[in-house]
C-alpha cells in the first residue's frame, strides 16, 4: 500500500464514509503494511485499538460515539498529544475535540460494488504523505 511507503508515523488520518464503504477494511491493510502482524482488530465497541510498531499506532472507531464528556475520560486528548499514528473512523462524531486531520479520506460506495477514494492534506504533513502517493 503506498501510504505505508510514506511512513505515516507521526499523523492524524480520518476516514468518513456511509456504512460498509470500507473504511475499516482500507484500515485493516494499511496497518499490516505498516507491519501489525495477525489480526487487525475493529475498534467499533473498544473505540480504539493500539500497536506498537516501534511507535505507537491508534485506530479509532467513534460511530457509537455520543457524548463529548467520553473523549477526556477515555484520555484520548492524551493520546493525541503525544507523537505516533492515529487512524480515525467517523471522525465526523468528534468534530472539535480532536486535532485537525492530515490526511482526509472519504470513502464513496460506486456502481457495482466499487469503492472511490478522495484524499485531502490539511496539514504540512499531510501534503507530504499526499504527494508520496502520486508517481514521480
Amino acid at each position: 500500500m503506498a501510504l505505508a511507503s510514506a511512513s505515516p508515523h507521526d499523523a492524524v488520518l480520518t476516514l468518513e464514509g456511509e456504512l460498509g464503504a470500507g473504511k475499516t477494511t482500507f484500515v485493516r491493510y494499511l496497518l499490516q503494511a505498516l507491519g501489525v502482524k495477525g489480526r487487525v482488530k475493529s475498534p467499533t465497541y473498544a473505540v480504539m485499538e493500539s500497536y506498537d510498531l516501534g511507535y505507537p499506532v491508534s485506530h479509532f472507531d467513534f460511530y457509537r460515539f455520543n457524548d463529548p464528556q467520553e473523549w477526556e475520560e477515555a484520555g484520548f486528548r492524551d493520546v493525541f498529544a503525544h507523537p505516533g499514528l492515529k487512524v480515525c473512523e467517523w471522525p465526523q462524531k468528534v468534530r472539535g475535540l480532536m486535532p485537525t486531520a492530515d490526511l482526509a479520506l472519504v470513502l464513496r460506495v460506486q456502481a457495482q460494488g466499487t469503492r472511490q477514494v478522495l484524499v485531502h492534506a490539511c496539514s504540512p504533513e499531510g501534503l507530504r504523505l499526499l504527494r508520496s502517493l502520486k508517481p514521480a
